[in-house]
C-alpha cells in the first residue's frame, strides 16, 4: 500500500504482510519524493527514487541523475525482469522527464509538460518512451489524478490496478497523493 508522509510517498506491505519484504526485497521503497525546496517531484516504481532525488537535491542535472541511478540499479532481477520506471517534473525550468531501464535497454527523455496532458510508460507492454503513449486528463488535484490513473481514460482498460501515486503542481510546489485500488 502507498503511504503519504510529508514530502514523500512510501510503498509498504499491508498490515499483516510485513514479512513479505523478506521474500521479495522489491516491494518496500519510497516511490515519490519532493526535493529542491519542493520544486522537483521524483516518482518511480522502485528503490531508485531516493538516489535520483538525492542527486537532484545535490545539484546534479535531472537527466544525469536519471541515467546514473538507472545504470547503477539496473532493472529488477525478479522472475519478470521488471523494468525500473522513473519520472521527474521540475518546476524550476518547466521540464518533465521519463526514464526506463529494461533488461534490453535504457531510455531517458525530456518530455514537454503542459497542463492537462500526460505521458506514460508501463512495465511490460508499453515499456518504451514514446510520444504516442500520452493523452489528456481532467484531474484537478493529486488525489483526482490518482483516481484518473486507477479508473479513467486509457487506464480504465487496465486489469488489476494496485495503487496510484501522483504529484500535482500547485502554487509554490507540488501536492502528493496516493490511492490504493
Amino acid at each position: 500500500m502507498a503511504v503519504v508522509a510529508g514530502d514523500k510517498v512510501s510503498i509498504v506491505p499491508k498490515p499483516g504482510h510485513e514479512v513479505d519484504v523478506q521474500r521479495n526485497p522489491y516491494i518496500a521503497y519510497n516511490c515519490a519524493r519532493l526535493v529542491a525546496g519542493g520544486n522537483v517531484a521524483v516518482v518511480t516504481n522502485g528503490s531508485q527514487t531516493d538516489p535520483i532525488a538525492e542527486k537532484i537535491d545535490a545539484g546534479m542535472p535531472v537527466r544525469d541523475a536519471l541515467v546514473s541511478a538507472s545504470i547503477l540499479l539496473d532493472y529488477e532481477k525478479d522472475h519478470l525482469n521488471t523494468p525500473r520506471i522513473s519520472a521527474v517534473a521540475d518546476r524550476r525550468d518547466g521540464s518533465g522527464w521519463l526514464a526506463i531501464v529494461r533488461h534490453d535497454g535504457l531510455e531517458v527523455r525530456r518530455m514537454p509538460l503542459e497542463a492537462g496532458k500526460f505521458f506514460y510508460v508501463a512495465t511490460y507492454e508499453e515499456n518504451r518512451v514514446a510520444d504516442s503513449q500520452s493523452g489528456h486528463y481532467d484531474a484537478a488535484s493529486a488525489a483526482d489524478a490518482c483516481e484518473f490513473v486507477l479508473r479513467r481514460g486509457i487506464f480504465a482498460q487496465r486489469e488489476n490496478p494496485v495503487t496510484a501515486v501522483a504529484a500535482m503542481a500547485v502554487e509554490g510546489g507540488f501536492e502528493l497523493a496516493a490511492k490504493d485500488a
